[in-house]
């Protein structure tokens, strides 16, 4: 509360700092507020041209967790966000990735999943087959003549630093070569050098089919045999060691370029035998009933006492 003093012939005015007062002051949107949604690069991946006659404007929005990587593919309407489809990380021991389900190569995998998903919803998949064997390089899918043009999204990366070599663009990039038209330039891919401004792209390559990660792999083998055991348990399960990744990686994309559909998972249990906690209010009848139970039940008592 501050008290304001004015001059001998102006009344005495006390200004409460209430509620209502402090509320004028506050940011406008929550998710704003609490830091989760970055509304300044909402709005650039939103707002369409107004000649393009309501057509969506779609975008690739990239998510992650600790255990899985989100991939779908969003347009606005006023009611609210609609999703045209979506790939997740933990589809992919369907096409024999058997662990690292959130590294660099997996993040790729997602990105080539969703785009070969995507187009065959949209019957495009024959016309805008993307790049077949990842070698590296940088392009980005041009317009076939006398055809449709291709599937354009923009990448949202939400909250996540959009570093040099982040894996948000692991998805990017996979969704390119897997035939999206997503717009993108090589300076934040693995591999580029900012000093030389060029991208090295046998390195790219590398991080495509988990090199980076087998080497890691070999230098735990060399160094603690036991934590190899422990953070790689699930490949060494599987029988597969460092110089496996590539082939795995190679015959997984070949795997989803064959049968990208999304398959419904088979529900392990019987989700409706589980106790429902949830209590059901009674009617006056029977509240009456249950009181009149507990009654004859004290009766009972006190006779078998006596």
């Amino acid at each position: 509360m501050r008290l304001l003093c004015l001059r001998d012939d102006q009344p005495f005015v006390k200004l409460v700092k209430n509620k209502a007062y402090f509320k004028r002051y506050q940011v406008k949107y929550r998710r704003r507020r609490e830091g989760k949604t970055d509304f300044y690069a909402r709005r650039k991946l939103v707002v369409q041209a107004k000649n393009k006659y309501n057509a969506p404007k779609y975008r690739l929005v990239v998510r992650f967790t600790n255990s899985d990587v989100i991939a779908q593919v969003i347009s606005a309407r006023i009611n609210g966000d609609v999703v045209l489809t979506a790939a997740y990380a933990h589809e992919l021991p369907r096409y024999n990735i058997k662990g690292g389900l959130t590294n660099w190569a997996a993040a790729y995998s997602t990105g080539l999943l969703i785009a070969r998903r995507l187009l065959t919803q949209v019957g495009l998949a024959d016309k805008y087959e993307g790049v077949l064997e990842a070698d590296g390089s940088v392009s980005q899918v041009e317009a076939i003549e006398d055809g449709p043009r291709p599937f354009k999204v923009f990448l949202d990366v939400g909250l996540k630093r959009t570093t040099t070599g982040s894996k948000v663009f692991a998805v990017m990039k996979g969704a390119s070569d897997g035939g999206l038209f997503v717009p993108h330039s090589e300076n934040r891919l693995a591999g580029y050098d900012p000093e030389s401004k060029s991208l090295d792209a046998e390195f790219l390559r590398k991080s495509i089919y988990g090199g980076r990660v087998a080497d890691y792999m070999r230098h735990l083998q060399e160094e603690d045999d036991d934590k190899y055991k422990r953070q790689f348990s699930k490949f060494v399960a599987a029988g597969i060691g460092p110089d496996d990744l590539e082939g795995m990686y190679k015959k997984a994309h070949e795997a989803i370029r064959r049968d990208p559909v999304m398959k419904k998972t088979t529900k392990k249990g019987d989700y409706k035998a589980f106790k429902k906690y949830k209590k059901t209010r009674l009617n006056l009848k029977q509240r009456r009933a249950k009181v009149g139970q507990k009654i004859a039940s004290f009766k009972r008592t006190l006779a078998n006492e006596e």
